[in-house]
């Protein structure tokens, strides 16, 4: 069993995400092939059907809205799928990080008991994401429309308007949003191995990610380039394909794109869960010294400890007064709840 845990520098946590996800690979990628495997036919179930889709039928309100339905409910099942994958990932990478085994089938397993928690912690960080992303876009747009109008009006130059836009409008909120969501990075792995629920999660993780949120941002910059570096490769070919026929693919390249989609996603998804939950352990390691109290455990000489008491933290709870918003929401019916809390903490 794992019991070397100390604090690592941004450069030996990606070496330990490389060295994990190279010696688990078939692991890690069998338990994101789930993901990438539905999100391939659910693709090819909305694209063919639209594949003959002309320019004139996106001015028909019905095509339009049956079109816009469809990717929907995609984009859905799979956000909700993603998240369940991603809880599978973070409970595998825990258990091989600690020296435990680990298999496809127990990850998807342990995580069903508390599917409905997990599902509604991603769910609720979107929300709050989205709901300060927009807010930011009206007050920003509003002021880029006024700068732009001025310029376009004084000078007639419409670049020069577009250009305000963009700085003054999208950029505060992609930096916004990035911001907030380095600030939730760690509540999906609080989430899976103390056993929090939503809410607590994502104080956790607030309180967790200070200090990293600069290296987690940078193992993201690379998860990033790594996946438009794929995506480019992948998909150059069907780009150029596409615009020398009028953009429309024969149905054979539409499914053999979707295929090398399912191979992109099953390679790339399990990187950041992997670099995300190593991440989570080192700042309960700086914070907390989980490596001694881990050492401990593994001798037999204390219990696991319960995760510290969240709801004291009532400065935090004044911080992210958003957070409120989750104390009057209970998990969508339907949706499994959690069971009584495994004793053996994460060791379940």
């Amino acid at each position: 069993m794992e019991t070397n845990l100390r604090p690592l520098t941004l450069g030996e946590i990606l070496d330990r995400t490389a060295q994990l996800y190279r010696t688990n690979f078939l692991l890690f990628a069998g338990i994101s092939a789930v993901y990438a495997g539905v999100g391939m036919v659910l693709n090819l179930l909305v694209i063919l059907p639209f594949r003959g889709f002309k320019p004139q039928d996106m001015t028909d309100v019905s095509h339009l809205l049956t079109f816009f339905a469809a990717f929907g409910i995609v984009f859905l099942l799979l956000f909700l799928l993603y998240g369940a994958t991603t809880a599978a990932t973070t409970r595998a990478v825990s258990w091989v990080h600690l020296g435990e085994p680990a298999t496809i089938r127990r990850a998807y397993l342990s995580t069903l008991p508390r599917l409905g928690r997990y599902l509604w912690l991603k769910i609720i960080v979107a929300f709050m994401i989205f709901l300060v992303a927009f807010a930011c876009v009206l007050v920003f747009g509003t002021l880029a429309g006024v700068v732009s109008v001025v310029l376009a009006a004084g000078a007639g130059s419409v670049p020069a308007a577009v250009a305000v836009i963009v700085l003054l409008a999208y950029v505060p909120t992609g930096i916004l949003a990035t911001w907030m969501a380095l600030r939730y990075s760690l509540a999906i792995p609080a989430c899976v191995v103390e056993n929090l629920k939503a809410r607590q999660a994502i104080r956790r993780s607030v309180e967790l990610s200070k200090g990293s949120r600069g290296r987690i941002f940078v193992l993201w910059l690379l998860v990033g380039i790594i996946w438009v570096a794929l995506f480019v490769i992948t998909n150059a070919f069907f780009f150029i394909y596409s615009a020398t026929h009028k953009g429309i693919l024969p149905i054979g390249f539409s499914i053999l794109q979707q295929i090398l989609a399912f191979f992109m996603n099953t390679f790339v998804v399990p990187i950041s869960a992997t670099g995300i939950t190593l991440f989570y352990y080192d700042q309960r390691i700086r914070k907390e010294g989980y490596d001694i109290e881990w050492m401990m455990q593994a001798a037999g000489l204390t219990a696991p400890q319960p995760a510290p008491p969240i709801e004291a933290a009532a400065p935090q709870a004044a911080a992210e007064p958003w957070l409120a918003l989750d104390a009057q929401l209970e998990p969508p019916p339907g949706l499994p709840e959690a069971s009584q809390p495994d004793a053996r903490g994460m060791n379940e």
